[in-house]
C-alpha cells in the first residue's frame, strides 16, 4: 500500500498546477490532504474518479480555511469524518478511513506562528493525543499522516539555532511529538532514512526552496505494531504544488 500525505494548500490551486496528471504518474493507493481549503463541491471531483479515486472530505466551516481529505484507490470498510471534538472537527482537521489491516488518518495540525494561535495549537495536542489514545484500543494499526507544523529533531529543520524560538521549533511543541511518538508511533522517514537536509516544507520568502532552507514538518507516524510493514519512504521535493512536498510510506502486507 502506498500512502501519501500531501498539504496542497489549497486544492483548487493545486489542480491548477497539474496536480491531477502528477496523481495519475506517481499512482498512490491513498492520498492524505491537508489545507484543502475547499468543500467538495467546489471541485470537480470527477478528475479524481476518472483517476480511479474514492474520494472523502471533512472541511472547515469556514470558507476557504484549513480541511482535509483522503483519496483511495483501496476498498474503504468505514470513514468517520472529525473526532467528536467539537472545536477540533469546526476547522476539519482530521478524517480517518478505516480498510481491511489499517486504519489512516489524515491530521492538518494547527500553526502556531500566530500568537493568538499558539495556545489553542497546545489545546488542540492535548486533546488530540487523548482521542488517539482512546482510537488504539480499537485501531491498533493505525497510520497518522499528516501537517504536524512541527519538527521533531536539529536534523529536521535547516537553521536549529535561529528558529528555536519560532513556533514549530518550539522546545514544548517538540517535547510533545516526542512523547506522542513514544506512546506508540514510529516516524516512518527517520526508520529508514537518517540523511540530513530532508524537508517538506519551505517558506515562499528568500528563495527558501531552491536554496533547501526548510522543515521537515510532514509526516507518516506508524504504529509500532507495523514497524515490519514499513518497506519504503521518502519525500517528493519536485512536486511543486504548494509550499509542502509529498511525503510517502510504502506499506507491505504480503
Amino acid at each position: 500500500m502506498k500512502i501519501i500525505s500531501y498539504n496542497v494548500n489549497g486544492i483548487r490551486a493545486a489542480l491548477k498546477k497539474n496536480f491531477a496528471s502528477w496523481l495519475q504518474e506517481v499512482t498512490p493507493d491513498v492520498v492524505c490532504l491537508q489545507e484543502t481549503k475547499a468543500i467538495a463541491a467546489q471541485v470537480d471531483t470527477t478528475i479524481f474518479e476518472d483517476l480511479g479515486y474514492h474520494h472523502y472530505w471533512h472541511s472547515a466551516q469556514k470558507k476557504g480555511y484549513s480541511g482535509v481529505a483522503i483519496l483511495t484507490k483501496e476498498k474503504v470498510v468505514n470513514v468517520t469524518k472529525g473526532t467528536g471534538i467539537k472545536h477540533i472537527d469546526f476547522e476539519g482537521r482530521v478524517i480517518r478511513a478505516d480498510f481491511e489491516k489499517v486504519s489512516i488518518i489524515s491530521l492538518y495540525l494547527p500553526s502556531g506562528t500566530n500568537l493568538n494561535r499558539l495556545d489553542y495549537k497546545f489545546k488542540f495536542m492535548d486533546e488530540f493525543q487523548s482521542y488517539i489514545d482512546d482510537l488504539k484500543k480499537d485501531y491498533p494499526n493505525l497510520v497518522v499522516s499528516g501537517d504536524y507544523n512541527i519538527c521533531h529533531r536539529e536534523i529536521d529543520i535547516h537553521d536549529p539555532i535561529r528558529n528555536k524560538k519560532i513556533s514549530g521549533f518550539l522546545p514544548n511543541e517538540r517535547k510533545w511529538i516526542d512523547q506522542f511518538m513514544n506512546r506508540g508511533f514510529i516516524d516512518s522517514f527517520r526508520y529508514l532514512n537518517s540523511q540530513p537536509h530532508q524537508y517538506s516544507w519551505w517558506s515562499y520568502r528568500a528563495n527558501a526552496r531552491n536554496n533547501n532552507k526548510g522543515w521537515r514538518i510532514d509526516y507518516n507516524l506508524v504504529s509500532e505494531n507495523l514497524k515490519n510493514n514499513i518497506k519504503r519512504t521518502y519525500l517528493l521535493p519536485d512536486a511543486l504544488h504548494s509550499d509542502h512536498c509529498p511525503v510517502v510510506l510504502e506499506l507491505d502486507f504480503n
